[in-house]
């Protein structure tokens, strides 16, 4: 076919166009082939938004005959990293966007960079209400500032994002997830003290002491460091604690109380 590409699009647009982007599933059995990267190639460089979200809403959409391989979105990745600059994001093609990264994760876009990542993150300004699956995005979000690049580049917003997802999904999700201490060391070291305030409720929630995460003696070092940087993160860790006891029952653990009441006498010790 001599107009293959222009026909390529139309297809798109027949299959994708009038679905909605909130519906995950779709009853379609979508066959892939070796040539998907030059069709990749041919839809981004048409710089066609609704024609991108097309081809984005096809690959991860999920019939209950098929799930498209999502490994397939990492020939996307590459362009995706670049589209902000190309096109504007409408509603439906950010949304789009959103749930691509959240199928790849971050391990899927280890190939363009941490910058480039990083920055489409930021841009993408993503909401739990965007979400298809919070543990997806907060495992993402645990992977992304394991080098001090990440801790440095990725906006607050996404570090009270996490917290704000351990506090609200089960912490089981998260808990499989690998406690990383040198993110703590990043923040430490880069005196990003926001930043940092956020990761601790993220680590007291999905990690305690008791459950084998951090230990005391580290809590003990830090924390009062933080609250004198912070003066109210101890108000804020409490809350975030009491929200998640509320939810899965139970009370604050007493070790948690115990802990933020020595760091505080010893922040106001050292603030003397």
């Amino acid at each position: 076919m001599e107009d293959w590409e222009s026909i390529l699009l139309v297809s798109l647009e027949i299959g994708f166009r009038h679905l909605d982007p909130q519906d995950r599933c779709i009853w379609a059995r979508l066959t892939h082939t070796e040539h998907h990267r030059e069709l990749v190639d041919v839809v981004f460089k048409s710089r066609n938004s609704e024609a991108i979200a097309d081809l984005l809403h096809a690959w991860t959409t999920k019939g209950s005959f098929h799930a498209p391989p999502h490994t397939l979105l990492g020939i996307c990745t590459g362009h995706l990293v670049g589209l902000r600059y190309l096109v504007p994001f409408s509603p439906r093609l950010r949304r789009l966007v959103i749930r691509s990264v959240e199928l790849t994760g971050y391990e899927g876009f280890e190939g363009v960079g941490v910058e480039r990542f990083i920055e489409l993150l930021n841009h993408l300004h993503t909401t739990v209400e965007d979400m298809d699956w919070g543990f997806r995005w907060a495992r993402h979000l645990l992977d992304t500032p394991q080098s001090s690049e990440g801790v440095q580049r990725l906006s607050h917003w996404y570090w009270e994002l996490l917290v704000e997802l351990a506090v609200s999904i089960p912490v089981r999700l998260i808990r499989a997830t690998t406690y990383s201490p040198q993110i703590m060391t990043f923040l430490t070291e880069a005196r990003e003290w926001s930043k940092l305030e956020y990761w601790m409720g993220t680590v007291c929630v999905a990690w305690p002491p008791e459950a084998g995460g951090i230990t005391e003696e580290d809590l003990n070092r830090l924390l009062p460091l933080l609250f004198r940087q912070r003066p109210g993160t101890a108000q804020k860790l409490n809350r975030w604690m009491e929200r998640w006891s509320r939810k899965y029952g139970g009370g604050v653990p007493e070790s948690f109380q115990r802990i933020c009441k020595q760091a505080h006498e010893a922040a106001q010790g050292g603030a003397l």
